[in-house]
């Protein structure tokens, strides 16, 4: 049994990257950093799976998920 997906908010992402939330939003256009999955109404979170990828490599970073 595989364990599933953790979902990590904003501030563990600022925290994880040393990036600013502009430059994280700015980037997120670009399409050079991981989209945000809606997890409720007012709620939004990313894939830890992406932010480790792109940790591990951000200039060869490319998105594996469908999409926000």
């Amino acid at each position: 049994m595989s364990t599933p997906e953790r979902i990590v908010r904003l501030k563990s992402v600022l925290a994880r990257t040393g990036l600013s939330r502009s430059t994280i939003y700015r980037k997120i256009a670009e399409g050079t950093f991981p989209s945000q999955i809606r997890i409720s109404i007012n709620g939004a979170g990313w894939h830890e799976s992406d932010i480790d990828r792109w940790v591990a490599d951000p200039v060869k970073w490319r998105p594996t998920h469908g999409g926000p």
